[in-house]
């Protein structure tokens, strides 16, 4: 890629906003956005705001509602929660010329998943993430670059982004390929300033962040709790072991074997400390939980794979309950039909 490379954001909240402004702060791309309500007027108003290190910075961006003013891109970063995706998919026409590449910058499992990954599921459709295949319709796999985000961010006003901690982004190509696009966005993303790791089983980088986060999200968000207050209570950490047993299972099905123990896993996450997750809190400010992608999804693949997960399907039945009777997961969603 060369400078005056034209990058569309979709979804500039946090995630979204911290790529955006680092990528425009670079002047390596035109970046615009598609945005709406108090974050549109925000970015039309004055760009993104970057808050990095007890610095400000101001980036500009081209922000539109409607993805038609900000006509076709060479690049699309999606950063919206999985469950907004066919929103996303109905709209994303405009953005994309032939050669336009798609990096879904997103928690859990992507549309995508299946698509590249050997063996009997290669190519299948997962309803929780593509009801109806309206999401591969609209973006198709060949477009799709894979990104895990290792990173935190606040946006704690519209157009305003705080960096947390973390900089690490995972890119690669679904099903491995070294291809010339992902050299280009990798570079693109390193000169932003990320710490960019190029992956050949980004498959694989996917499963195993999910594996980790699949049970402390929901069960911060049920409880209330932060992560070591959920693991220094032994019923909780068990029940969370058990239902990570049965991911493990899995992915181990469909070629992402995952070789530490939970124990392991939850004596990383206890190096956090009083971990507040993005569930947690998406829950206690009254927004749409990201229960599709993290965990209806692992329930989905297991019944494909034969795998049994009685553990997992009661974390799906509580989390989604929980969910809809505070009105943050509607009935009609993917995740509310039995996969």
């Amino acid at each position: 890629m060369i400078g005056g490379v034209k990058v569309c954001i979709y979804g500039a909240g946090a995630i979204g906003g911290f790529l955006g402004a680092r990528i425009a702060a670079t002047g390596l791309a035109q970046v615009s956005a598609v945005a709406r309500g108090a974050t549109l007027e925000a970015l039309k108003r004055s760009g993104f705001e970057l808050r990095l290190g007890g610095s400000r910075l101001q980036a500009p961006v081209r922000a539109a509602e409607d993805p038609r003013v900000l006509g076709d891109q060479d690049l699309v970063i999606i950063a919206v929660k999985g469950q907004a995706m066919p929103q996303v998919a109905a709209h994303i026409g405009p953005l994309l010329a032939a050669n336009t590449t798609v990096l879904a910058a997103m928690n859990g499992v992507p549309w995508w998943f299946l698509d590249a990954l050997p063996g009997p599921l290669k190519g299948a459709r997962l309803e929780a993430v593509d009801p109806r295949g309206v999401v591969s319709a609209a973006i198709p796999a060949r477009r799709a670059l894979g990104c895990v985000v290792h990173l935190s961010a606040t946006s704690p006003a519209p157009g305003v982004i705080e960096h947390r901690s973390g900089n690490g982004l995972i890119v690669g190509e679904p099903g491995g390929a070294v291809t010339p696009r992902l050299a280009e966005v990798s570079k693109l993303l390193a000169d932003a300033g990320f710490d960019v790791t190029r992956s050949n089983r980004i498959e694989y980088d996917i499963w195993y962040k999910l594996w980790g986060n699949m049970t402390m999200n929901p069960v911060s968000a049920l409880t209330g709790a932060t992560g070591d207050r959920i693991l220094d209570d032994p019923l909780v950490r068990d029940f969370c072991s058990a239902a990570m047993r049965e991911a493990a299972a899995i992915g181990e099905r469909i070629g992402c074997p995952v070789t530490q123990s939970p124990e392991e896993r939850h004596a990383i996450t206890r190096k956090l400390g009083a971990l507040r997750t993005s569930m947690l809190q998406d829950a206690e400010a009254g927004k749409s939980l990201e229960i599709d992608p993290i965990v209806a999804v692992v329930k989905e693949i297991g019944g494909k794979v034969g795998v049994a997960t009685p553990n997992i399907d009661a974390l799906l039945g509580l989390i989604r309950l929980f969910a809809r009777v505070r009105g943050l997961h509607p009935d009609g969603s993917a995740g509310a039909r039995s996969p």
